[in-house]
């Protein structure tokens, strides 16, 4: 073989060397150009699952998430987000504030002895009762019993005035009413159980399906801010106008749940016939226009009319 093919030869082995290694380097630079993609891809969804998961970890729940549900006021209501509950005969000319709290002692207290003088006076159509129903006790105690309860009257409202005064008697009744320590109407299943006593909501489908969804657990939260309204951090509180009303409070000493009762119920007529003046019929007392007030009594008030009680 000669010098000149002996070169060439020799040549062409190391331009094929040379092009092999090329080919190599390039194979090389995309595998780690591959790898790097594939790692950065990872790394972005490992941060995009982080960050998911401290969105979910931030996101409210429960009760805060409720306050940014859509909110879904019960028929029967007025005012700024539904949170205006009067019920009465539209033709009577006064208007009572009851401000009560569902887990409240003192409440459950008024409620089983003179409950029914209160619920008389509405029938009557005596005067229209606004009722603000506060969940502060929640927030002393612990839990959600008084928010749970009262998006459940929310859906007794929704049903009638009526069932809502008949569910809350039922919800304040020795029967039902728990310490308030003890947070038995955070269960949907006690404030369903208590409904069974309810004609109106006995085997009702709508009135449970609101219960178990919470529909009305936005609107509980507007009535929940109401807290501290016309001044009023406690509960029961009567009011009329501006003017809180007292009730002279039962002496210290034993005595039979009936004869507590009893005495509750002279306190509470004496308050409200020294605000209201007598009730008609008695001692010559004009007719306050509450005639057919028992089978008008608990529909509300007339679409449009104003809020007697002053707004908020």
């Amino acid at each position: 073989m000669s010098n000149r093919n002996s070169q060439t030869t020799k040549q062409a082995a190391r331009e094929r060397i040379r092009a092999e290694r090329e080919r190599e380097k390039k194979k090389e630079r995309l595998r780690r150009q591959l790898v790097v993609a594939v790692s950065v891809v990872g790394v972005l969804a490992v941060a995009g699952g982080i960050g998911f998961a401290v969105m979910k970890a931030n996101a409210p729940t429960g009760w805060e998430a409720a306050k940014e549900a859509k909110l879904v006021a019960p028929a029967h209501t007025q005012g700024p987000n539904g949170t205006e509950i009067l019920i009465g005969d539209k033709n009577a000319k006064e208007t009572l504030e009851v401000f009560e709290d569902v887990r409240c002692p003192a409440c459950a207290a008024f409620e089983q002895s003179t409950g029914e003088e209160l619920l008389k006076d509405i029938h009557d159509g005596r005067f229209k009762v606004r009722f603000t129903m506060y969940t502060f006790i929640d927030s002393m105690q612990g839990g959600e019993g008084s928010k749970n309860a009262l998006s459940a009257l929310g859906a007794a409202l929704n049903v009638s005035p009526e069932a809502f005064l008949k569910y809350k008697s039922v919800l304040y009744s020795a029967k039902y009413h728990p310490d308030e320590r003890e947070d038995l109407y955070a269960k949907d299943s006690e404030l369903l159980k208590a409904a069974a006593d309810v004609p109106e909501l006995k085997g009702n489908a709508a009135f449970e399906k609101a219960v178990k969804n919470g529909t009305y657990d936005r609107w509980t939260m507007e009535m929940t801010a109401l807290f501290g309204r016309k001044g009023v951090r406690g509960t029961p509180t009567f009011m009329h106008g501006g003017k809180k009303l007292a009730m002279a409070e039962i002496p210290q000493r034993q005595m039979t749940q009936e004869q507590y009762n009893e005495l509750a119920r002279a306190n509470f007529r004496t308050m409200i016939d020294k605000e209201f003046g007598p009730a008609p019929g008695k001692d010559g007392a004009k007719d306050g226009g509450g005639k057919d007030a028992g089978k008008d009594g608990g529909q509300g008030i007339a679409k449009g009319e104003k809020d007697p009680t002053g707004g908020h």
